[in-house]
């Protein structure tokens, strides 16, 4: 099941991040992309996501200095163009694995694309993480505790309804019940040529 892999996957990005526990680490894919493709893009993944994280915790700090959050928010943004590319990577790799599927006649398309789906498992493993520091934070009261509890057993209910979701579109899909369809996301701010603003810079 591509859950469990991406599940374990993500688990570990996130613990090998937390040793240092600072944006400015180097990254290292614990995986070859020529003996393991998936797992290779998984790791990168959830890395991203992770470093994201914090750097949405950080440029929310109501004195930081503004020069350094307009520095952050470049960061943020290339940031967001690096996962979206990613996703776009792990799609293309199932395009790949189930091109040679036949889709019968009534095979139908799903709303969201494998890759999207794992997008949101990864952001979900950090959603987990964080929780659980909330339910045993030693300076949090009783009472934050009890609803954080709350709030990660909901979180730990939605990792195994979404995993489900995405191990049976993929096994829709390689039955020829379901088929992919991707559109990129043909994000236009960051583009010259579509961002007026950036048109009008050069």
């Amino acid at each position: 099941m591509i859950s469990d892999k991406a599940n374990a996957i993500f688990k570990d990005v996130i613990k090998t991040y937390k040793v240092l526990n600072t944006v400015d680490q180097p990254f290292t894919n614990k995986f070859d992309k020529n003996e393991d493709l998936i797992a290779h893009l998984l790791y990168r993944k959830c890395w991203i996501d992770t470093v994201q994280w914090a750097y949405e915790d950080i440029i929310r700090d109501p004195n930081i200095d503004p020069v350094a959050a307009l520095e952050l928010k470049r960061k943020i943004d290339a940031s967001n163009q690096d996962r979206t590319d990613t996703v776009e990577y792990i799609d293309s790799y199932f395009l790949d694995k189930f091109n040679d599927v036949e889709v019968k006649p009534y095979a139908k398309i799903n709303s969201e694309s494998p890759a999207w789906a794992i997008d949101r498992l990864s952001i979900l493993a950090l959603k987990i993480y964080h929780m659980h520091l909330e339910t045993i934070r030693e300076d949090a009261t009783d009472a934050h505790k009890e609803a954080c509890e709350k709030k990660l057993n909901v979180l730990l209910e939605q990792r195994v309804d979404l995993s489900k979701a995405i191990d049976d579109l993929l096994k829709d899909i390689a039955n020829g019940d379901k088929y992919m369809k991707v559109y990129k996301q043909m994000k236009m701010y960051n583009d010259d040529e579509l961002n007026p603003v950036l048109r009008g810079q050069k």
